[in-house]
Formats: C-alpha cells, structure tokens, sequence
C-alpha cells in the first residue's frame, strides 16, 4: 500500500502515539521521523520545532473534548458535564494530557475550553479571579484523580492485591486503618470521581452563594 503523504497531522498523530506509549520525554524529531519512516528535515517543512510540535500535540487531544453541556442549563449542571467530558479525554490520552496541563495554549482549540469553563463560573457569580482560581482547582482535581487511575501515585491506588494488607498491621498502633484495609484495597474509579466532583460543586455553590450575599450587603 502506498504510504500517506507526510502532514503536519500525521506528525501529530505520531507524536500523540508515542508520548502514550513512553512518554513526553521519548519525544524527539529524530525519533518521530524513524517512527514515521521518513527524513529528519522533512518533518520541519510541517512543525517548525519540537515546541510547536508538543503544542500541536496538546491543541489535538483539547480539540477531541466533546461539549454537551446545555447553554441554559444551571452552572453547577454545566461544571458538571465539563469536568466529565475533560476527564474522558484524559483516560484516553493519559500522558499527552500532563502535556496539556504544563503548557500555555493561545490557539482556538487550546482556549476554547478555557473560555468556555470560565463564562460559567462567571454565570455562577464568581468574578474574574476566583474564577480562574475555581478552574484551577477543578483541574487540579481531574488531573489527580487521572494520576491514580493510571497508577501513578500507587500508595492509596488498589492493585492485584490489598494496598494494606489487613493482617500485617498492628491495630493497636493503626486501628482505623485496620479496621478499613478492605476498603483502602478496593476503588471504583468512576463512583470515586463523582465523589469528589459533587464535594467540589456544593463547595463552590456555598462559595457562590457567600459571595453573591456579601454583594448584597454591600449595596445596602
């Protein structure tokens, strides 16, 4: 079969693969055009740096986020499916969304998301440097929990086996930990996000709903 012609997305697309499979630091020019079974300089006729490149590589995986979230609807309704929707993205792309998070976007698809998280926290209330604080918060969030999903904070991770074995520890010393090894042992990824994302919401309402009385108070 003939090969495809070379592009900046297939580069893309190529990069995308690998940080997956090794990641971000595995990412260099030369080893994209072996991977690609072409020239090291013809990759520089379609991304002018690896900088550009990780850039392109950020731009794609934002790109695939899907909003569903509906306009009229409440914002806590609305944080909700967007913090899902990233979080989607980030189970299919893992490490290339690390890649997302360390970089500043300043394209239609890197802002896009940005813009659309900030106008409504702003519906909620918020101005603009809460905010930026609250996304950040949320973001900081998805990510961690991306983290020990993929398995890379393993301390409170479950695995094959119990994270604490209930036989090994002293419960005179650990007597809540002993008591809850099972649990500790055991995570369903899914009911534990919900978890913390409707700890997160109910905490940013009570902040919204302080600021929006402080506001009131302060016209009288």
């Amino acid at each position: 079969m003939p090969t495809k012609p070379l592009s900046r997305a297939r580069i893309v697309a190529a990069a995308i693969d690998l940080i997956e499979r090794e990641g971000a630091d595995a990412v260099s020019m030369r080893r994209l055009a072996a991977e690609l079974g072409v020239g090291v300089m013809s990759l520089y006729n379609h991304v002018p740096s690896k900088d550009a490149l990780l850039n392109g590589v950020a731009e794609a995986v934002l790109s695939e986020i899907e909003f569903t979230d509906d306009p009229g609807a409440h914002w806590s309704d609305r944080v909700r499916v967007q913090a899902r929707a990233f979080r989607q993205i980030a189970g299919h792309y893992p490490r290339s969304t690390m890649l997302v998070v360390s970089r500043q976007l300043h394209s239609a698809a890197g802002l896009l998301p940005v813009e659309r998280a900030l106008a409504t926290l702003r519906s909620a209330g918020f101005d603009g440097a809460e905010a930026v604080s609250m996304l950040r918060v949320f973001i900081a969030y998805i990510v961690g929990s991306l983290l020990r999903e993929v398995g890379v904070t393993p301390a409170f991770a479950p695995g094959s086996a119990p994270a604490v074995p209930s036989a090994g520890v002293d419960p005179a010393l650990f007597p809540e930990v002993g008591a809850m090894a099972s649990l500790l042992g055991t995570c369903d990824h899914e009911e534990e996000f919900e978890f913390g994302l409707d700890m997160l919401i109910q905490a940013a309402a009570a902040r919204a709903t302080a600021v929006g009385q402080a506001g009131r108070e302060g016209v009288r």
